[in-house]
């Protein structure tokens, strides 16, 4: 009861934050008809592209490796990678809930409020069901659901942060969670494997570890390979379909934060963090209405801190 009156309030407020994107948008479409940074815009907001451009160069993965390996196909409103894993419901990986018909260039994104715990983590967890879910945004895909409303697509990945991170790179893995040999492509040397926070995470939360045994290396590939793979070729096609449409995409990457932040000055808990990457993934006019935007409807923002954006938005 006290979950289902929360959402009620915060769907209040989302329905008002919602009338912030119309002058977004509007103010997106005139730089691009002005040809102001629409090249910037372009490049920065596709994500998929990023990904395949950053580990497909030579020396690190041919045409002919794991993540580029396979024909998509299309199961529901979704792109799936296809491969011969039979036991895996490939169902399970995004949700898409789109308009009926597109009105505006937005594209919203919420990759870390998946609920479906796959047994290839839960057999593998020594955390009870409840501490295993500390890493969610949890409804964040739910207060998102206005998306359509406003003439937006929102994609949500089914399964959790704790079995796969798509905010990350796609092999940002820690060697010393598997048995065997990672390929020599993976990166096991960044601040987010140091961290625990890799694209398959080491723990939940700031400092609780999920495994009881190390896992074998081939089970982490096929994560990467199925789970993350499908959920990126999704929302690279979405991008892709709303550039040909309004010749622009902005996409929106939307999380929670703990209640522990406190970013701002005397220790306060901001209401909105919007993380541009430091000003390289938005136009930065975009940023400054979004900014403004939040401010005037009364609600304490931070731009960057302590959320600049991940690997989505980069």
């Amino acid at each position: 009861e006290c979950l289902e009156r929360a959402l009620v309030v915060a769907r209040h407020h989302l329905a008002e934050i919602a009338q912030l994107f119309g002058p977004i948008v509007e103010q997106a479409l005139r730089l691009g008809r002005a040809g102001v940074q629409k090249v910037a815009l372009d490049q920065d907001l596709e994500p998929f592209g990023i990904m395949v451009e950053r580990i497909a160069h030579p020396g690190v993965l041919d045409r002919d490796g794991p993540l580029l390996r396979g024909t998509p196909a299309l199961v529901g409103a979704f792109a799936i990678a296809r491969l011969d894993i039979q036991h895996i419901d490939l169902r399970q990986i995004a949700q898409l809930f789109e308009p009926a018909v597109p009105t505006t260039p937005l594209v919203f994104c919420s990759p870390h409020s998946g609920r479906h715990y796959p047994t290839s983590l839960t057999d593998l967890s020594k955390l009870d069901a409840r501490t295993i879910r500390r890493s969610e945004d949890l409804f964040v895909d739910e207060l998102f659901r206005f998306a359509p409303d406003i003439g937006a697509p929102l994609i949500a990945a089914n399964f959790p942060r704790a079995f796969l991170d798509v905010n990350r790179e796609p092999y940002e893995l820690d060697q010393a969670m598997f048995t065997g040999r990672l390929p020599d492509y993976a990166n096991t040397g960044s601040l987010r494997v140091a961290g625990g926070l890799g694209t398959i995470p080491k723990i939940v939360a700031e400092d609780t570890e999920i495994y009881r045994a190390r896992i074998d290396v081939e089970e982490g590939l096929e994560r990467v390979e199925v789970y993350y793979r499908s959920f990126h070729e999704a929302l690279g096609a979405l991008i892709a379909r709303t550039k040909a449409t309004f010749g622009m995409a902005i996409l929106i990457d939307c999380h929670s934060m703990p209640s522990t932040v406190r970013a701002l000055p005397s220790g306060r808990r901001p209401d909105v963090v919007i993380g541009d990457r430091y000003g390289t993934s938005a136009a930065a006019r975009l940023v400054a209405m979004a900014t403004s935007g939040f401010s005037g409807l009364g609600y304490d923002v931070m731009r960057n801190k302590p959320y600049a954006g991940g690997f989505i938005t980069e």
